[in-house]
């Protein structure tokens, strides 16, 4: 029987949220490449750009789609997880795909689905985006990893040019606890004699993605190595900052020219980062395919990126902050774009977590900076107990109170807060939705 509402087909794909991610034994590409084979393989029907990394992959996919719907080209779009909506996964033409598109490509597509053991929600849904792709006639796709590199549902495509954004702690129980290892994971989305483009790294991180490309004789370009940049100015309306690219030997393209300034509404210094890379990943991509993408496109593109729920400032007087920040380093972040465009102003933490985050290393960067702190769980299972986090507070030596839901938290915050005050509510993508939908929604 044929799936008929849109709630039908996400209780459909859900459905497949059957396995333990932490057990990697399980984790294996050929059941997908094995399902795309059958539909005459969609993934290679259009270049791709492959984006992984601990942090900061979804901006840079972002800023690379934006700037390529700019330039004129018909672009796919996949990332995870989503914010409000499932459709935001597959956005073609800068859109989330429609309700009923998703309905029908579910129903054409489940035959093949119930007949390949063991397929997980993520390998589904990334093999839906990759139909949808080819059937929409896309002519390149920006792609998101989802966790890792190596045997994510992601890599069954052969990417023209590899991203490796910044990578830190996060998910060891699953990529390793070096961070040697979890580089190596990340870049086994590098082919060999492919072209990979990395963010900078601190050294042990850069010399496994190094290694790697040396071992797989891939090109590799680091985007410190070739591009200078200087923030010239940084408010809470975006920021601009100066590109150059260095004269360096061996690097054998020029990101965009001499003494650019660009415009970028996302906020915090790791953002100007994050443009960098995707600059230097599309000179890279635009070489290699022919593809024209003008100073132009370039600037216009960085200028209507949306990434929402990233030092996302709902409202001012006092402040409402929202931010992801799911790990240690993405804390540390965080804090300092606080102290960035806040310096003297008292802060109300509202904190929530996934249970398998380093929630220890999060708030370890987060208690300090904060007046007061409130504990909340997102709606999502994965959402750590606040009694959990109320006890990882006071062992770091910090009071904090659990609150019922975000929503209270925020309301709660609000009353007391001066109009000078941050209301700051961080710690996953879930808990920021959760924050969004109760914003959005109130009178």
């Amino acid at each position: 029987m044929n799936l008929t509402t849109y709630q039908d087909a996400l209780n459909y794909i859900y459905s497949y949220t059957n396995y333990n991610p932490a057990d990697t034994s399980f984790w294996s590409l050929a059941r997908l490449q094995g399902l795309l084979a059958r539909w005459n393989n969609p993934q290679r029907q259009y270049p791709s750009i492959l984006i992984a990394g601990t942090k900061g992959k979804g901006s840079t996919a972002a800023i690379t789609e934006s700037i390529l719907r700019q330039a004129g080209y018909k672009t796919g779009l996949y990332i995870s997880p989503h914010l409000h909506s499932f459709r935001e996964r597959i956005c073609l033409a800068g859109e989330p795909i429609t309700e009923s598109a998703l309905v029908d490509l579910l129903n054409r597509l489940r035959p093949d689905l119930e007949s390949t053991p063991g397929l997980t929600m993520f390998e589904l849904t990334t093999a839906m985006a990759f139909v949808a792709f080819a059937e929409a006639n896309i002519e390149v796709a920006v792609l998101e990893v989802g966790l890792g590199g190596r045997l994510d549902a992601t890599n069954a495509v052969d990417a023209t040019v590899a991203v490796i954004t910044s990578i830190s702690y996060d998910h060891t129980q699953i990529l390793g606890n070096t961070l040697t290892l979890i580089a190596r994971e990340k870049a086994g989305i590098i082919r060999p004699g492919a072209l990979a483009v990395s963010a900078p790294q601190v050294e042990e991180a850069r010399q496994a993605i190094a290694s790697a490309c040396q071992e797989r004789q891939a090109q590799l370009i680091m985007v410190d190595q070739v591009c200078q940049w200087q923030i010239e100015q940084s408010t809470l309306e975006g920021q601009w900052f100066k590109l150059d690219s260095k004269s360096a030997p061996k690097v054998f393209f020029n990101p965009l020219g001499l003494h650019e300034k660009f415009y970028l509404p996302l906020l915090g210094q790791h953002q100007v980062v994050n443009a960098v890379t995707a600059l230097t990943a599309l000179a890279a991509f635009a070489q290699k395919t022919g593809f024209t993408i003008s100073t132009e496109a370039l600037k216009t593109g960085l200028a209507k990126v949306v990434w929402a729920g990233r030092f996302e400032v709902l409202q001012r007087q006092p402040y409402v902050v929202l931010d992801s920040a799911m790990n240690g380093d993405s804390a540390t972040k965080l804090a300092q774009a606080l102290r960035q465009y806040f310096p003297t102003a008292p802060i109300t933490l509202i904190f929530g977590a996934s249970g398998d985050h380093p929630m220890r290393d999060m708030l370890q960067e987060l208690c300090p900076i904060a007046k007061q702190i409130l504990m909340v769980a997102s709606r999502n299972p994965r959402a750590a107990p606040t009694a959990k986090l109320v006890e990882l507070a006071a062992q770091l030596g910090y009071q904090a109170t659990a609150v019922a839901d975000v929503a209270q938290a925020i309301t709660q915050s609000l009353k007391q807060a001066e109009p000078n005050e941050v209301v700051c509510v961080a710690g996953s993508l879930f808990l920021v939705a959760d924050a969004r939908e109760a914003w959005l929604v109130q009178p």
